[in-house]
């Protein structure tokens, strides 16, 4: 080998050990074993035992871990107690220092719902957590209140996604997805609803009596007198029932007309601003449990910006960030805007809700329901502080807060 190949051996050589060297610093692997849960489904070999099938989906991955997760979530709003944390006179009252006070309070649980999930068999399901007072609040749409009068009334039937459209409308039939609706159903929902709405005029003109939204709904709920309806529950209960778009429907058709019949009816949204939001001022924790997004979500989220924020969250809904949308937004975003308490714990689930929520119900506020329903006021408090003490580990062990 002559000089000149020498240096250039030389050279190349230097020339890969810089390469070499490079690329150590750049793909610098350092193997490291997971530390989270295997991956593993149900075996029915076993048999069939639900509780566990259903604890299951924690190994699941993909959507079955959200929804384990959602469920985890709830269990938190529903064992918190007020006892469970140190008292603090900076914020605590002097009612909230008697022991027996803070054993009753309760996370305050809002349910926000579109009115697709009255239209569907999901109706029943929320009925039972308004039945047992198992949430605190409610937020839907004008359809999520007129349906369930008009369920009281008639029947809504099984269709098919893909129906001829055209002929529905020649028939009077109103179609939501896979289900029909009879226009005739309207027309009943109209002579019961006109003459309460004269017996609320006139109790404007008597005693001054300013309707709000929600009053009208509690109305509404008492003049049903339906143990079907999930408002008459409310009623009973004296759950909140807030609608702020509640003209955005059949309601809003039969006010237009009732207007025309009478001079100056009035229906006030902002006493139903100041309630919701009175309640959420009042709250040591509160809970979202929102299924579908736009207004239902947004009237929940927003109140508690009040409090800077929800301490828990479980959404489920199919929408996705990328067109801005509130329903797709991430639950993060919330918490930049103070919906969402920068500590707080929450799961979305993405699916259409009545694939999942009945399953939520089943593992939560059925499973524990005498903890959950806020009638019962004498829960065994012993057998709560167990059950939560198992949601706490189980949250630790799982080293994750957040899902999205």
């Amino acid at each position: 080998m002559n000089n000149n190949q020498s240096e250039q051996a030389t050279a190349l050589s230097a020339e890969q050990q810089q390469v070499n060297q490079q690329l150590h610093q750049i793909y610098q692997i350092i193997p490291e074993k997971p530390t989270s849960a295997k991956i593993e489904g149900y075996d029915f070999n076993k048999g069939l035992d639900f509780d566990k099938l259903f604890e299951s989906y924690h190994t699941f991955g993909l959507q079955s871990t959200n929804l384990a997760q959602a469920i985890e979530e709830v269990k938190k709003m529903i064992f918190w107690r007020l006892s469970d944390e140190e008292v603090n006179l900076e914020r605590d009252t002097e009612e909230h220092l008697d022991e027996e006070v803070r054993k009753n309070t309760r996370c305050t649980i809002f349910l926000g719902y579109t009115s697709n999930m009255i239209s569907c068999g999901m109706r029943e399901i929320i009925r039972f957590l308004v039945q047992h007072k198992m949430v605190d609040c409610i937020v839907t749409t004008a359809g999520g209140v007129e349906e369930d009068f008009i369920k009281c009334m008639s029947d809504f039937h099984l269709g098919d996604f893909h129906a001829n459209d055209l002929e529905m409308r020649k028939k009077a039939l109103n179609r939501i997805g896979n289900i029909v609706v009879p226009s005739e159903n309207y027309c009943k929902l109209e002579d019961w609803l006109i003459p309460i709405f004269f017996e609320m005029y006139e109790e404007q003109k008597k005693n001054g009596e300013i309707w709000s939204p929600s009053k009208v709904i509690r109305k509404l709920g008492e003049k049903i007198n339906n143990e079907e309806s999930v408002y008459y529950w409310a009623y009973k209960n004296n759950i909140p029932v807030f609608c702020p778009a509640i003209v955005d429907g059949a309601i809003g058709d039969m006010l237009y007309y009732f207007s025309y019949k009478v001079d100056g009816f009035i229906l006030d949204i902002v006493q139903d601003v100041r309630e919701l939001n009175k309640i959420v001022l009042k709250s040591k924790k509160t809970g979202a449990l929102v299924l579908g997004g736009g207004l239902v979500k947004h009237h929940i989220m927003n109140a508690n910006i009040w409090r800077n924020g929800a301490d828990y969250g479980v959404f489920i809904n199919t929408g996705l960030m990328y067109d801005g949308s509130d329903a797709g937004a991430r639950i993060s975003e919330a918490v930049s805007w103070g919906k969402m308490q920068v500590q707080s714990s929450y799961v979305k689930v993405f699916s259409e809700a009545s694939l999942v929520f009945p399953i939520l119900v089943a593992q939560t506020f059925y499973k524990y329901k005498d903890q959950a329903s806020k009638l019962n006021v004498r829960a065994n408090d012993e057998e709560r502080k167990q059950t939560k003490a198992q949601i706490d580990l189980k949250e630790k062990q799982n080293h994750i807060k957040k899902f999205e």
